[in-house]
């Protein structure tokens, strides 16, 4: 009768343990919310079972931080974090392998930082939570004079638990990764396109050879041909890109961009095609290349010219095939992605040196789009210098008006870094400028690249300019005291008008004596 009753009770407590796994199983399977599903899971383990202090940590940065336990308090959560190695629950997690502390009361390995006291508890149990060799947590559980179960089957019922717990919580933390990462690169690739600016888009133009740009890219954007944009540095090329794609079939989907120059060339090709968890060091999960970000859409390359041998091979196949591979993995990915590519280089000359495929040069050269320097560009420079002048204004708070004899200055200007070099000095123009009117002698100060013999041969017109030799520090010395006078001499909020930070304002007023001067 004894042994009867002894089978018949393991029978029950089996069933219990078994009716514990489906029903964890079932609430894990059926809630998106991961902390909820584990709390319900660990009420099931808490009330089966009789176990008590139930506790998922999660490893993140090396520390094990509570994320979900029915019984912890708010500070009790915060204060039961662990280094790994430290305690029972930090020695699982390094070790990979459960631990058991038999009496919690006077074994040092349970550190009990959460301060809780509760004198039925007898012993803990803490087991790692372990994904392809990597731990992503630890599951702990304190035994109590009530728990039905010994030491060796509570270590094999949290053990299957665990597992379960592990792989919801890796496929959860992957999940909210890759939905952050989708993210930034959704904020940082798509093009802002102000329906405001005039003319062709966010290009801003008129001339003659803009207007030959502009009626390319109308005739060729529904088309789903290769272009190549050439010109140099500064002209624009990128924006030429958005707008094919914005006036495109694929206007809806995504633009993705990449300067091949800016990247190595060993992280070059993973940045195109992706690569695998574990394909070379530092690469802990698989990621998406930006071929694979582009399908259905476009995706601009510039300066496409800086691009490895290695690289030009596997762009040539992605072009020819429309698949690759991703760094480290065998795995054929097929895509759909219309390429705009970009170059300040000549390509043919590169040919000729073996320093470009010339396969490679003829799939990307179907439709070239010659971009002209801004300096032959006439009176556009003249509209781009009012549309950056506004913005500046606009951003810095500052009302900065110039002149038409430093206007024709700017006109006559080479700009060698072309719209970008005329973005920058309208910035420092508004920083810098008198509020009162710059005029041409103040120009060749806020633009020291321009040639002295333009300036030699424009009548002096101001009167200012004749009597007042200002230098470049003298102006930025008046700004500095007018922007102090505005501001009732609040270096916070003249520095903000400005645009500098406050050390910098701290520094210019001791370098020029400004405090002193306003004392007096």
């Amino acid at each position: 009768m004894s042994l009867f009753d002894n089978t018949a009770c393991n029978s029950c407590l089996t069933l219990r343990e078994l009716t514990t796994l489906y029903e964890i199983s079932a609430v894990i399977s059926n809630h998106y919310d991961l902390e909820t599903s584990l709390e319900k899971s660990i009420k099931i383990l808490k009330n089966s079972l009789n176990l008590t202090n139930c506790t998922v940590h999660i490893l993140e940065d090396d520390l094990l931080t509570v994320f979900a336990s029915v019984e912890l308090s708010t500070i009790q959560k915060k204060l039961s974090v662990y280094k790994v190695g430290e305690g029972a629950t930090g020695v699982a997690a390094l070790s990979k392998e459960p631990v058991v502390v038999e009496n919690i009361h006077n074994d040092s390995l349970f550190l009990n930082k959460s301060g809780k006291r509760d004198f039925s508890n007898l012993s803990y149990v803490a087991v790692p939570l372990v994904v392809e060799n990597e731990t992503v947590g630890v599951l702990g559980a304190a035994l109590t004079k009530s728990t039905e179960i010994g030491f060796e089957d509570c270590v094999r019922i949290l053990t299957i638990i665990g597992s379960i717990f592990a792989q919801t919580i890796y496929s959860y933390q992957l999940n909210i990764k890759e939905k952050e990462r989708l993210e930034d690169l959704k904020s940082y690739y798509k093009m802002e396109w102000d329906s405001k600016v005039h003319n062709f888009g966010d290009i801003i133009g008129d001339s003659p050879k803009m207007k030959q740009v502009f009626q390319v890219i109308q005739r060729i954007a529904q088309s789903e041909v290769t272009i190549l944009v050439r010109g140099e540095t500064g002209t624009g090329k990128e924006l030429v890109a958005a707008a094919i794609h914005k006036r495109s079939k694929r206007a809806n989907e995504p633009f993705i961009k990449l300067n091949c120059a800016a990247i190595t060339d060993t992280l070059l090709e993973s940045e195109l095609f992706g690569h695998e968890k574990g394909a070379f060091t530092d690469a802990r999960e698989t990621r998406k290349g930006r071929f694979e970000l582009a399908d259905k859409g476009t995706l601009f390359l510039d300066e496409i010219g800086d691009i490895s041998s290695s690289a030009q091979v596997k762009l040539l196949r992605v072009l020819q095939e429309r698949e690759f591979e991703r760094v480290g993995g065998s795995k054929t990915i097929k895509v759909n992605v219309r390429l705009v590519a970009a170059t300040n280089r000549n390509l043919e000359q590169m040919v000729k040196e073996g320093k470009f495929r010339e396969d490679l040069y003829y799939r990307l050269n179907v439709i070239p789009i010659d971009l002209p320097p801004l300096r032959e560009r006439g009176d556009d420079i003249k509209q781009l210098v009012n549309f950056f002048l506004e913005r500046a204004i606009k951003n810095h708070k500052k009302n900065v008006k110039i002149l038409d004899e430093a206007m024709e200055l700017l006109a006559s200007y080479p700009w060698p870094g072309n719209v970008r070099e005329l973005e920058n000095t309208m910035e420092r123009i508004v920083l810098m400028g008198n509020e009162n009117g710059i005029d041409s002698f103040d120009m060749s100060l806020l633009l020291p690249a321009l040639e002295k013999g333009k300036l030699e041969d424009k009548p002096i017109a101001s009167s200012k300019q004749a009597s007042h030799k200002k230098s470049l520090e003298d102006m930025e010395k008046e700004a500095i005291k007018e922007a102090l006078i505005a501001n009732n001499f609040n270096q916070s909020s003249a520095a903000k008008e400005l645009g500098i930070t406050l050390r910098q304002m701290g520094y210019k007023i001791n370098k020029y004596g400004i405090t002193n001067e306003i004392q007096e």
